[in-house]
């Protein structure tokens, strides 16, 4: 077989999706495999409201694993015969680790506050609306927490810089809000519908989707907000 058959082999449409498919069920391993303590502990705890922040707690691991899952798919290599997917998870892991849990805690905890306050809202003797106003709120502190962690995982921001871009984006960019808004909304519905642990099993397919929706915002930040050759906002060179 010659070197122009075998790359022809590797890069034709049949071999991109088969690339792509065994990127995701590799990635989808290793989330698996990096949040494994805290899923353990959310199937084990009892469904009643007090546990609401040790199930926070529990999902601490998913912010560096989902990161690591949005860096490894955008990264992914369309060569069959080129295919690196464990690599690049962990590149992205050791990366964006640190400037994940920088926004993926301050987050979580507002988002457990408000579930805790929803959850006990017969007890506090005020108005409905205010119900429907903290959902609000916490679906645009989950969308805007999507954002961070795209831009986190691609990019080579300071946190307070990542933050003011994901809330920009929330307006700027309504087709992108509005999608992630219904990603989190399909993660939630199946938390409920199926078990808590439901969401991890494909946490490889909504990396991939929450990219695919996100377009918009890479590209935007990649022309209008990143300089070439400042370490502050570059973006991640591919593994």
């Amino acid at each position: 077989m010659t070197e122009t058959s075998i790359r022809q082999f590797g890069q034709g449409p049949l071999s991109r999706a088969s690339a792509l498919a065994y990127t995701l069920l590799v990635v989808e391993f290793l989330v698996l495999a990096t949040t494994a303590p805290g899923l353990i502990g959310l199937v084990l705890l009892d469904h009643d409201t007090a546990n609401l922040p040790l199930a926070a707690a529990c999902t601490l691991p998913a912010g560096p694993a989902l990161s690591a899952a949005l860096y490894a798919v955008h990264h992914r290599r369309l060569d069959l015969t080129d295919l690196h997917p464990a690599t690049a998870f962990r590149r992205g892991y050791r990366m964006n680790v640190r400037g994940v849990m920088k926004l993926w805690l301050p987050s979580l905890a507002w988002l457990t506050v408000i579930g805790s306050t929803l959850v006990n809202f017969g007890a506090a003797g005020v108005p409905g609306w205010w119900a429907i106003l903290l959902v609000l709120i916490a679906l645009a502190t989950a969308v805007w927490g999507a954002n961070a962690l795209v831009i986190t995982s691609l990019f080579a921001f300071r946190a307070r810089d990542v933050a003011r871009l994901a809330a920009y984006f929330l307006f700027s960019s309504p087709r992108v809000t509005m999608g992630n808004a219904l990603l989190l909304i399909a993660a939630a519905g199946l938390t409920l519908v199926a078990t808590e642990a439901a969401p991890a099993l494909l946490a490889s397919m909504f990396a991939a989707a929450l990219l695919l929706n996100s377009r918009p915002l890479i590209a935007e930040v990649t022309q209008r907000f990143t300089v070439q050759g400042n370490p502050a906002a570059k973006p991640h060179d591919q593994p």
